[in-house]
Formats: structure tokens, C-alpha cells, sequence
């Protein structure tokens, strides 16, 4: 596997990992308007946005797009494998790339979890600062807001 820093060519690959993980995982977790919410947070434009501005990458194992993480500042934004590929190690590396990354300029990691991700994130050293729900489309969501020291060069 190796991740690499997604282009604009890459647009329908990415938000096609978003919505197929959203699609598949998110019902067993969240009501129909909480879902519909996060398919329409990560759409075209946002996703766009950032891959123009270089925060989004593509994990590929054999030739295809497996998983994308997005690195914002100090935040982890749009960590998704896609679902048959779920269970193989490519969301830890795409943590761990990510990780590294914040280390470079910030001591700490963050992320707002989805409740699918959370357990993940707690193994993996995270920790819950605040939690909070929003309305979406008459239903809520919950979601935490979870932070993880990283080592880092800015110390």
C-alpha cells in the first residue's frame, strides 16, 4: 500500500469512498436524517476545496484507491475504507500518515469521531475531550470530539 496526495482528477474517487463508507456503515449507527446529513458534508465542493488545497490523500493497494484521509492544521477530517476493504490495516496507516503529518507542526492530533469510529480511536490512544449533537433533517447526531498527543517538531 502506499498513500498518496490526491489530485483533482481524484474528486470522484474520493467522494466515492466517502459515500459508498457513509452508505454502508453509517445506518447501523446514526437515523436517516443523520446520515443524509454527513452524505451531504462530504460532497463534491467540499471535497474539491480540499483537494485543491493539498490536505487530501488516497491510500492504493494493487492499483486501487482503497481509503482517503484528508489533514486540515491540526485535524483529521474525512478518514474513510472503503467497506470491503475495511479490516486490512489501511485505516490505521491512513491514521498513522496522518498523525505524522500534524507532528510536523502541531503536538496534537484531533478529530471529531463518528460513533462507527470511536472504539478505533479510543484503542488507538485518543481521548474524549467534548461531546456534542447536532439537529440534522429532525433527527441528531452525536459526535465526539477526540485529541491524541503526537510527537512533534514545534516543541
Amino acid at each position: 500500500m502506499e498513500i498518496i496526495t490526491a489530485k483533482s482528477s481524484d474528486l470522484g474517487t474520493v467522494y466515492d469512498i466517502a459515500q459508498a463508507t457513509i452508505k454502508a456503515i453509517y445506518p447501523h449507527y446514526y437515523p436517516a436524517g443523520a446520515v443524509e446529513f454527513f452524505l451531504a458534508h462530504h460532497s463534491r465542493e467540499h471535497i474539491s476545496a480540499d483537494i485543491e488545497a493539498g490536505r487530501v490523500s488516497l491510500a492504493v493497494s494493487d492499483g486501487r484507491a482503497v481509503g482517503t484521509v484528508t489533514v486540515s492544521g491540526d485535524s483529521i477530517n474525512r478518514l474513510f475504507v472503503l467497506p470491503d476493504e475495511q479490516g486490512n490495516g489501511f485505516g490505521g496507516e491512513l491514521l498513522r500518515f496522518a498523525e505524522a503529518e500534524i507532528a510536523k507542526s502541531y503536538g496534537t492530533a484531533r478529530l471529531d469521531s463518528s460513533l462507527p469510529a470511536k472504539q478505533i480511536y479510543l484503542k488507538k490512544g485518543y481521548m474524549v475531550i467534548d461531546s456534542r449533537a447536532i439537529e440534522a433533517g429532525g433527527d441528531f447526531l452525536c459526535y465526539d470530539i477526540m485529541i491524541k498527543r503526537v510527537a512533534s517538531n514545534a516543541d
